[in-house]
C-alpha cells in the first residue's frame, strides 16, 4: 500500500492537489496524511495571505489582534481546511485522515514523520512569486532532510 504524506494549507482544495491524490489512487491501494501547518494568515506584508479569502474560511485579523488571537484565527482556518479536505477525500472513497500541523512546515513534516513511515510526500503550494514555502526552499529542503521522494503541486493562479 503505497502511504502518502500531503502538506498543504491555502491550496489544500485545490485541483492540481486533487488531481495527484486521485493519480496515486489509480496506481493502487494507497493511504493518505493529510497535514495542514497552522500557519498566520497574514504574510510579511501584512495582506491576507488567503487567496479565495472567505471562501477558504479565511478571515481576515482585526487591526490591533493579539499574537494569540492571531495564532488562534490560523488554527480555526486550518482546522476548517483539513475537515473539508479530509471530506472531500472520504468521499472518494479514498483512506484519509490528517491532523493540524506546527506553523513551521518543516516541523510539522517532521512531526508527522516522527509517529507514521511515507513512501512519498506531496507538498501542495501557490505559484512562484506568491509562495513563501517556495521561497524557503521547503521542497528541496524537506527531500533532502528526510531522504523521501518529494512531489510539488502548484496552483495555477
Amino acid at each position: 500500500m503505497g502511504r502518502y504524506l500531503v502538506v498543504a494549507n491555502q491550496t489544500l482544495s485545490g485541483d492540481q492537489l486533487m488531481a495527484e491524490v486521485r493519480r496515486r489512487a489509480a496506481a493502487g491501494p494507497s493511504s493518505f496524511y493529510v497535514v495542514v501547518p497552522s500557519t498566520p494568515l497574514a504574510d510579511a506584508g501584512g495582506r491576507l495571505a488567503d487567496v479565495g479569502g472567505a471562501a477558504h474560511g479565511a478571515v481576515p485579523p482585526p487591526s490591533g489582534a493579539t499574537a494569540a488571537e492571531d495564532e488562534h484565527r490560523a488554527t480555526l482556518v486550518a482546522q476548517s481546511r483539513l475537515n473539508q479536505a479530509l471530506a472531500q477525500l472520504r468521499s472518494e472513497g479514498l483512506d484519509a485522515r490528517g491532523d493540524i500541523g506546527d506553523p513551521e512546515p518543516l516541523t510539522a513534516i517532521e512531526d508527522a514523520l516522527a509517529v507514521q513511515q511515507f513512501d512519498e510526500i506531496i507538498i501542495s503550494t501557490l505559484p512562484s512569486g506568491l509562495s513563501h514555502w517556495l521561497r524557503m526552499d521547503l521542497p528541496q529542503r524537506v527531500e533532502r532532510k528526510f531522504k523521501l521522494p518529494v512531489t510539488t503541486v502548484t496552483t495555477r493562479h
